[in-house]
C-alpha cells in the first residue's frame, strides 16, 4: 500500500489498524528549537478521542500518545518526531460476521478488488480511527505554525441538513468548547434533539464543516499544479468522510457574478495594503497563493455507513444477504472530524511555509 507519506518538506508518515495493536506515525522535516511536548499534542488527540458526545461511539479509548523521538528538553531537535498512539479497547468479535459480507458505504468491496485481502475488524486502515495518527502530526505542525502567529480552527455550519444560524467571528471562536463544535450556542439543542431522534431510528448524519487558518502570510502555494488551493483540498478530501470541499465561496461563487464575487482592494490611504481587500470571496488563496487574509474552506461529511437499520448487500460468493452492522459506531463524524480537517489544514500549511523560506 501507498499513499501512507503526507507533504514535500514537512511529511506525515502514519500507520496502524482499526484493531491493530497501536496506530502511530512519524513526521520528518519539522525544524529544531520548536517548543513541543505530549501534552500538547495530547489536547488536540483528546478533541478527536471515541468515547464523547451523544454523537460519538461508545468505544472508549484513552489515545494516549507518545513522543519516541525528535524532541528533547521540551523542543524539537530536527530529527524524525516518532509517536504512537496503542488501541487499548477493540472488539473485533463485533465484526466476526462481517469477514466475508461488503457493507454498503464502507471500502469493503474496493480494499478487495485492490488487494484481495482486507482487515475487516472495523475497516482496517479505511477506518476513521486512522485519523488519529493525523491529528497527532497536524499538532506538531501547529506548533510550528503558532511560532509564525498562525493558527488553525473550525465550527460546525450545518448538521443532518439543519443550518446554524448567523454567528460573528467572536462565537466562531468559541467553537471548539461546544457540543458539535457549533459556531453559536442558538442551535446546540436543536442538534441534540436532532441526534438522539437519529440515533433511536437507527440511523447516522452527515454535515458541513468550516475550517479556517489565520495569520497565513501572503505568498505561500505553487502556481499552476501544487496551487495552495489544491493541495488544501488533496488534504481534506484524503479524510475518508468527506466527499465535497469548497474553497472560499466556493459554489456559492458559480451562482455569482464577477462585479459581486471579485475582492476589491482598499487604497492604501483607508489604511489598508493592496494585500487587503474588503472582503474574502475568494478564501484568501488567488492563482493559487495566499493573499494574506484568512484561509476558508467548507467540508461537506457523509453519513456513517454503518447504521444499525437493514440494508442489503452480497457476501463473498455474490449472494444476496441482508445485514445490520454491529459493533460501537458514531451517529455523526461531527464533531470528532473537526480535529482532523483542522490537523490536515495545519500539514499543508506547515509545508508551504518551509517551502516558501526554502526558495527564499
Amino acid at each position: 500500500m501507498s499513499g501512507n507519506t503526507f507533504g514535500r518538506l514537512f511529511r506525515l508518515t502514519t500507520y496502524g489498524e482499526s484493531h491493530g495493536p497501536a496506530l502511530g506515525g512519524v513526521v520528518d522535516g519539522c525544524p529544531a528549537g520548536i517548543p513541543l511536548d505530549e501534552e500538547a499534542v495530547q489536547r488536540e488527540l483528546d478533541r478527536r478521542r471515541p468515547g464523547g458526545g451523544s454523537a460519538g461511539t461508545t468505544r472508549k479509548e484513552p489515545d494516549r500518545v507518545r513522543l519516541l523521538s525528535g524532541v528533547f528538553e521540551g523542543v524539537t531537535t530536527g530529527t524524525p518526531i516518532g509517536f504512537v498512539i496503542e488501541n487499548t479497547n477493540q472488539r473485533s468479535g463485533d465484526y466476526g460476521p462481517l469477514a466475508s459480507v461488503w457493507r454498503p458505504g464502507h471500502a469493503d468491496m474496493t480494499y478487495d478488488a485492490k488487494y484481495g485481502v482486507r482487515d475487516f475488524r472495523g475497516g482496517g486502515r479505511s477506518s476513521g480511527r486512522e485519523t488519529a495518527a493525523r491529528v497527532a502530526g497536524g499538532a506538531i505542525a501547529r506548533a510550528l505554525l503558532a511560532r509564525e502567529g498562525i493558527a488553525v480552527r473550525s465550527c460546525t455550519l450545518e448538521l443532518g441538513g439543519v443550518i446554524a444560524p448567523p454567528f460573528t467571528a467572536e462565537e466562531m471562536a468559541g467553537a471548539a468548547s461546544r457540543p458539535f463544535c457549533a459556531p453559536c450556542d442558538a442551535v446546540v439543542d436543536t442538534w441534540e434533539a436532532l441526534v438522539r431522534k437519529v440515533r433511536g431510528e437507527g440511523d447516522t448524519l452527515g454535515g458541513i464543516v468550516r475550517v479556517e487558518v489565520t495569520g497565513v502570510p501572503a505568498g505561500l502555494g505553487e502556481p499552476v499544479f501544487d496551487k495552495l488551493d489544491a493541495l488544501l483540498a488533496q488534504a481534506l478530501m484524503s479524510v475518508g468522510a468527506v466527499k465535497a470541499v469548497e474553497i472560499g465561496d466556493g459554489f456559492a461563487a458559480a451562482r455569482s457574478r464577477g462585479s459581486l464575487n471579485n475582492d476589491a482592494y482598499r487604497p492604501a490611504e483607508e489604511g489598508s495594503s493592496p494585500g487587503n481587500p474588503e472582503t474574502n470571496h475568494c478564501g484568501g488563496i488567488l492563482g493559487g497563493i495566499s493573499t494574506g487574509q484568512t484561509l476558508v474552506m467548507n467540508a461537506g461529511i457523509k453519513p456513517i455507513p454503518s447504521i444499525a437499520t437493514e440494508q442489503r448487500s452480497v457476501n463473498a460468493a455474490g449472494e444476496a444477504v441482508a445485514l445490520r452492522v454491529g459493533g460501537r459506531h458514531d451517529i455523526c463524524a461531527i464533531p470528532r472530524v473537526n480535529p482532523v480537517l483542522e490537523a490536515m489544514a495545519a500539514l499543508v500549511v506547515a509545508d508551504a511555509l518551509l517551502l516558501q523560506r526554502r526558495m527564499g
